[in-house]
């Protein structure tokens, strides 16, 4: 089985910023997209942020003006900066990796952002 690992969860003020990483073994090869997705309580699984391997980015609505992601190829990580953050951005953050074809999907276990007001 194989598992991402996240990093840089926690408890912040509103406003403040967060950068959560995210390390997939090297085993797998490099990924088509790598990307972040959040579950807050009582809500669907939805996408934040995606970056391929090639650097195009794709970010929700909601983030795009404050949200940052970048990847690093070599080392098959993910980072997703967080910048004046906000109470609704209060979720559960799951790290993901994609290969189109064939396909194969991975997740890290999540970590918890939490953002008071």
């Amino acid at each position: 089985q194989v598992q991402l690992v996240e990093s840089g969860g926690g408890l912040v003020q509103a406003g403040g910023s967060l950068r959560l990483s995210c390390a997939a073994p090297g085993s797998i090869g490099r990924p088509n997209v790598m990307g972040w997705y959040r579950q807050a309580p009582g809500k669907q699984r939805e996408l934040v942020a995606t970056i391929t391997s090639g650097g195009s980015r794709n970010s929700a609505d909601s983030v795009k003006d404050r949200f940052t992601i970048s990847r690093d190829n070599a080392k098959n990580t993910v980072a997703l900066q967080m910048n004046s953050l906000k109470p609704e951005d209060t979720a559960v953050y799951y790290c993901n990796s994609r290969q189109l074809f064939p396909f194969r999907d991975y997740w890290g276990q999540g970590t918890q952002v939490t953002v008071s007001s």
